[in-house]
């Protein structure tokens, strides 16, 4: 009985453990810590009151699986906290497992990946059976078992009152938690009920959840009358070629945080005065994200769509359903619409729904540099290629293609993290070719896992970066905008709050630059002010309103019941 009881001693440390280790390890902001998790009490009060069966092996290993399975979760929640600025929603979030493993595959390589992979489940394993073990019955040799596989004799009174003793604190705490008065109240600042918190919170966000699908399938109903056939759809583009380019993890916190601002405001302050000298019309204001630190697909969507897409299941809903995009409205002003997306190594359905004319992704880019990291190529050859290969018609667009204005979409992902090494712009663009002048940068600059073990020195790495991005940004619409482009570039969301610090604004910094200054004066009447350095209005102008005031802004619809109203 002594060896049970110590067994069962330690499983209540692990379980603790197990359960607030997450909250111990990344605290949340504005809360006491809570060391004791009523849990682990109650799972040794109810495993000395079990009967001492050899069924009751099987019951060990069930609930030891079920505590490893929630202290998992409880580290993915706070991951997700940390990293996308919410909590876990497992209904939404459970796909995002396999962009872990193709994060750590493009980070570490697949052997390695492979390796962390195979060690993590060995460590689930291990924890389970461990805890399992520490639970189980008294085995036989411990003299707990008679030959008909019962005890031999009454459980002793003591432990029937212990057992019971230990899972009291947790039936009272889920009788009456906003009513514990002191000293149970008091005590209650540093225990509480962790893994069961964490279980009701995933029911309830499921019952939200689906209640949202019924109201966003409601949403996408609404259809307004007239919409995209007015032949005035996009008129005032004069036909001109648009590019709206995505600059990864560009928001405000690179104005409004002083460690970020010495450095990039300068670079756009710089922005503006090469505009003006190249005789180009810059101005800049400020967008919503629907997201922050990661999934810039629902930055991308919102803006396309004229929804709000603020979670995966409002996503797939608008692309399962057949709601238009400025895909659609550009193509049925007589654009060709193409994505051009160097982050996507894999086949992405989402673009063939969409409904681009031509996708180029990673394995349709002919890139013969070195990968930097995660970043599959840098800025400056995704903006090469897009010139010689898609407006200059390179890549194999037909030219009957090509007599047509195009819409272009670019997703830029060198101010993605890691955020090293950090090239500079050549000044020479003709040099950039196939990509091979970059060779030189292979394997340079800090290994991601010595970067990433200093805090410091990872901030200091994210500001030179979108430093960069804005750079080649800058060189390219200084060598090759013109009057017959307008190009919208944007940050897809902030950073993680790691680089951010907790609740701050999800804007997100936009430019609009063009040869012909009508082309940017509607900016203009919609609150953007002149130069690189964003207006602050602080309008709360959504991703989602951009569909719906540039249809406006920049046609010819007579139809006041147009879709172009929408948002």
């Amino acid at each position: 009985m002594v060896k049970r009881t110590l067994r069962l001693l330690v499983a209540m440390l692990v379980v603790n453990g197990l359960l607030l280790s997450a909250q111990w390890w990344f605290p949340p902001v504005g809360t006491l810590p809570t060391w004791v998790a009523l849990e682990a009490a109650f799972v040794a009060g109810a495993f000395l009151l079990l009967p001492q069966r050899r069924w009751a092996l099987v019951c060990a290993g069930l609930v030891s699986m079920a505590i490893v399975i929630v202290g998992v979760l409880s580290f993915a929640d706070a991951a997700t906290r940390i990293i996308l600025a919410r909590p876990l929603n497992l209904y939404l979030d459970a796909r995002l497992a396999s962009s872990v493993a193709d994060l750590l595959v493009g980070t570490l390589g697949s052997p390695l990946a492979l390796l962390v992979e195979l060690l993590a489940l060995l460590a689930f394993a291990g924890a389970v059976f461990g805890l399992a073990y520490l639970l189980r019955p008294a085995a036989t040799g411990e003299g707990e078992w008679d030959r008909a596989g019962s005890r031999s004799g009454l459980r002793r009174w003591g432990e029937r009152a212990a057992g019971l003793a230990l899972m009291a604190p947790l039936v009272l705490w889920l009788a009456s938690p906003p009513t514990l008065a002191p000293p149970v109240g008091q005590l209650s600042a540093r225990a509480g009920a962790p893994g069961v918190g964490l279980i009701g919170t995933q029911v309830e966000r499921l019952r939200s959840t689906l209640a949202e699908k019924e109201s966003f399938e409601a949403e996408l109903a609404v259809r307004p009358v007239g919409n995209t056939e007015n032949p005035g759809l996009l008129a005032r583009l004069g036909g001109r070629d648009v590019i709206l380019a995505f600059i990864e993890s560009y928001g405000v916190s690179v104005l409004d945080d002083p460690q970020y601002s010495t450095v990039v405001e300068p670079r756009l302050e710089d922005f503006g005065r090469r505009m003006e000298a190249a005789g180009l019309s810059l101005v800049s204001g400020t967008l919503v994200a629907p997201t922050q630190g990661g999934q810039s697909w629902f930055s991308h969507g919102s803006l396309l769509s004229g929804l709000w897409l603020d979670n995966q299941l409002r996503y797939d809903l608008m692309l399962g359903s057949d709601r238009e995009t400025l895909i659609d409205d550009f193509r049925r002003a007589g654009y060709r619409t193409v994505a051009l997306m160097p982050a996507i190594t894999f086949a992405w359905p989402e673009g063939e729904q969409f409904g681009y004319d031509e996708i180029f992704a990673r394995p349709d880019i002919k890139y013969l540099g070195p990968p930097l990291n995660w970043v599959t190529m840098p800025d400056q050859f995704t903006w090469s290629f897009l010139e010689k290969n898609i407006r200059g018609g390179s890549g194999g667009s037909s030219p009957a293609a090509l007599d047509r204005p195009v819409f272009l979409e670019v997703g830029l992902i060198s101010s993605h993290a890691p955020w090293t090494p950090i090239l500079p712009v050549l000044d020479d663009w003709s040099r950039i070719g196939d990509g091979e002048v970059f060779e030189r940068w292979a394997g340079a600059g800090e290994r991601p896992e010595d970067l990433w073990l200093d805090t410091e020195r990872v901030r200091e790495q994210f500001a030179l970066s979108v430093d960069y991005a804005i750079a080649a940004m800058a060189s390219y619409a200084e060598n090759f905008v013109d009057g017959e482009v307008l190009l919208i570039a944007l940050g897809d969301h902030q950073p993680a709050p790691l680089i951010t610090g907790e609740g701050v604004s999800w804007e997100v910094p936009v430019h609009i630059v063009s040869g012909d200054p009508d082309l940017v004066k509607p900016f203009l009447d919609w609150g953007f002010q002149i130069g690189g350095i964003p207006a602050r209005d602080h309008s709360d102008r959504g991703m989602d309103q951009f569909r719906g005031w540039f249809l406006r802004a920049y046609s010819d619809l007579a139809d006041s019941g147009s879709e172009a109203d929408d948002g």
